[in-house]
């Protein structure tokens, strides 16, 4: 069975598995190369002209379920502990790694322009697609956080709100950091379940949870080799924070 995307587009779904078929506006968000997801960009530079876009296959955008992070957002006072970390001001350019939408509704507020400017780097196609039609002003980007762009930064604050989440070494994105980052930038490591609730989601989402968080001695080491320092380490057995500065005092 296929399913087509057309426009405009209604409220999303960022849950994969609910989704019979869904539209969204393709120029807003920026996709990774994909063979399928390319045809469909192309189509879209002159919808007005050509009307609806081309069929794509449905299982050919099948993706993982990314919404057990919704549980996060039950804690609101530890999100915005996070949050408060990272000290963002208006003129901030800030960066969310597996972002969701109640961490950016928490992030904005009523508000998006909070900051000068939000990127939020998604795996996901569903789950930016949901930000982006809650939150027009935030920008979003289909791919990893090793290969965001130049053009948004370079960031003042790095939101890595899901680490456990992402297929790369520690040593992998903080290099890639240092190429993104202002100096002086904070680098925010999270999760608001800690070490226990990691484990029960690596239990249920093991295509998911494909790294882990690191403990403080692992975390110096990468740190001091990449110009970060530590300012602030919890690690908790239901709570885990990490807050990193860019750049030497």
């Amino acid at each position: 069975m296929t399913s087509s995307l057309f426009f405009p587009s209604p409220l999303l779904s960022s849950k994969p598995n609910h989704l019979q078929q869904f539209q969204l506006k393709p120029q807003f968000l920026h996709l990774r190369n994909n063979p399928q997801l390319s045809t469909f960009r192309r189509s879209s530079q002159s919808l007005e002209q050509q009307g609806p876009v081309s069929v794509v296959d449905f299982e050919d955008l099948l993706e993982k379920d990314w919404s057990f992070l919704d549980s996060f957002q039950q804690q609101p006072n530890i999100t915005n502990r996070i949050i408060t970390s990272g000290e963002v001001t208006k003129s901030s350019r800030v960066l969310v790694s597996i972002g969701t939408e109640g961490f950016v509704t928490q992030l904005v507020g009523n508000d998006s322009s909070k900051c000068e400017c939000l990127l939020v780097v998604h795996d996901s196609i569903f789950v930016l697609a949901g930000i982006k039609e809650l939150y027009d002003g935030v920008k979003c980007w289909q791919g990893e956080i090793v290969n965001v762009p130049e053009k948004w930064g370079p960031f003042d604050v790095v939101f890595l709100w899901f680490l456990p989440g992402l297929p790369f070494k520690l040593i992998q994105i903080l290099g890639a950091l240092t190429e993104r980052c202002s100096p002086g930038a904070r680098l925010i490591i999270s999760h608001p379940h800690g070490r226990e609730g990691l484990e029960r989601q690596r239990q249920e989402y093991p295509d998911v949870v494909v790294s882990d968080l690191p403990d403080k001695i692992a975390l110096e080491k990468v740190s001091d080799d990449h110009s970060f320092q530590i300012k602030e380490f919890v690690d908790q057995p239901d709570f885990y924070l990490a807050v990193l500065k860019f750049g030497r005092d």
